[in-house]
């Protein structure tokens, strides 16, 4: 049997320790989410209703499930547009008034800067996994159902 050593054993621990640490941060710093439906598609969206959360947005994650996106709420209606640097995951973001219609919808390259526009003002912003809505059927003039559930925007 090997002799046991402390020396070794107390940097394991210790790491494990700032390992759950950091989970247990993570978990607690989690977005809010809600579900929404569109065109009788349900989804659910962690919400993004602060600067932090908004500039923070999907980035350095490497996937995202089929049927949960993120829904930016944004504090004034205007032209937002988004993109996506630091983003590994290749997305859609369908941009919305503020009465839940989808104004246009815009395919998104991971890790770029380019710039993509609302067409008109927009109220809030919805990401998903590229093409979930074209696979749906979804387009500009689609209501989206859930949104008064929002926070609002701080």
């Amino acid at each position: 049997m090997k002799n046991f050593r402390l020396s070794t054993f107390v940097p394991l621990l210790l790491m494990a320790f700032v390992n759950f640490a950091f989970t247990a941060a993570n978990a607690r710093a989690q977005m809010p989410e809600i579900a929404l439906t569109i065109a009788g598609n349900k989804l659910t969206a962690e919400v993004a209703a602060s600067d932090p959360e908004r500039m923070q947005g999907l980035m350095h994650r490497r996937m995202m499930p089929e049927n949960r996106g993120m829904l930016f709420v944004f504090t004034s209606v205007s032209r937002h547009a988004m993109w996506m640097e630091n983003t590994f995951i290749p997305l859609s973001v369908a941009f919305i008034d503020s009465d839940g219609i989808i104004t246009n919808i815009e395919d998104m390259k991971p890790q770029t800067r380019d710039t993509h526009p609302a067409t008109k003002p927009a109220r809030y912003a919805l990401e998903m996994n590229l093409g979930w809505f074209a696979k749906r059927g979804i387009k500009a003039g689609a209501k989206i159902e859930g949104l008064e559930k929002a926070p609002a925007p701080k």
